[in-house]
């Protein structure tokens, strides 16, 4: 069908083909577009964080997590506007509404990461290449498992939206351990953070079959927070997980 004729059929034309029925050299484009975001919304990140570690006292830090709750707090906020960033990011009717969503989203789990990353800057893990920061291992490990995923959804066209009522039950639960943890004073433990990566991982799954198959081509940024935000969770769990079997310096 031609860009002509789809336009006549389907009321919604303007708003671009879906991924999976779009010409090769627009799917290509779109792919291309949505990693071409995600790879700088990461790049957003870790430049945000480099400046914080920079600028930030530590006993600001340390201030914040004294206060009651203060996890809870965090991670509330955190909620509320990741729902408003999406919201934007999907916004058909204006593109700068979608970069500000984008934006918003990653300023928001730079805020985030950064008690878990200052924790984290103070310890050492034993790798059979040596000693290295849990950062650096979590993030090595994140990229490893991002890129395998990837490449198994690429190479096999497998279409994984039916997981996407799992994963939202499976998600509201875990948010209601998570803050339970936080009010109750109990540890979730190694095999919480385990569970966390798997669920991460199967996101990932989720969202880049969603790519290949669901989004239109003019969604790549809505599809590139996505894509940030499993990848932000696999990376929270991992680093987790490396701190569980790390040293203090």
């Amino acid at each position: 069908m031609s860009q002509a004729d789809f336009q006549a059929s389907n009321p919604y034309a303007s708003f671009g083909y879906i991924a999976a029925d779009a010409p090769a050299v627009e799917r290509a484009a779109f792919i291309k577009r949505t990693y071409l975001h995600l790879a700088l919304a990461v790049y957003a990140l870790v430049t945000l964080e480099f400046i914080y570690f920079k600028v930030v006292p530590e006993e600001w830090i340390g201030n914040v997590l004294s206060i009651p709750y203060s996890w809870a707090i965090m991670m509330g906020g955190f909620m509320l506007v990741s729902w408003v960033a999406e919201s934007w990011a999907r916004n058909e009717a204006s593109l700068s509404k979608q970069y500000m969503g984008l934006g918003l989203y990653v300023f928001a789990q730079s805020i985030l990461l950064l008690p878990l990353l200052w924790f984290a800057s103070t310890m050492t893990t034993d790798t059979p290449f040596g000693d290295y920061n849990p950062i650096t291992v979590a993030a090595v490990a994140t990229i490893a498992t991002f890129g395998l995923l990837t490449a198994v959804v690429f190479a096999t066209s497998a279409d994984f939206s039916f997981m996407r009522s799992i994963l939202m039950m499976v998600g509201i639960g875990a948010t209601i351990l998570v803050f339970a943890s936080v009010f109750m004073g109990f540890n979730l433990g190694v095999w919480f953070s385990g569970a966390m990566i798997v669920f991460a991982a199967c996101y990932i799954l989720y969202d880049t079959s969603n790519v290949m198959h669901h989004y239109r081509t003019t969604q790549h940024v809505a599809a590139s927070l996505a894509l940030f935000a499993s990848v932000a969770l696999l990376f929270w769990y991992i680093l987790r997980l490396v701190m569980a079997f790390s040293n203090r310096d």
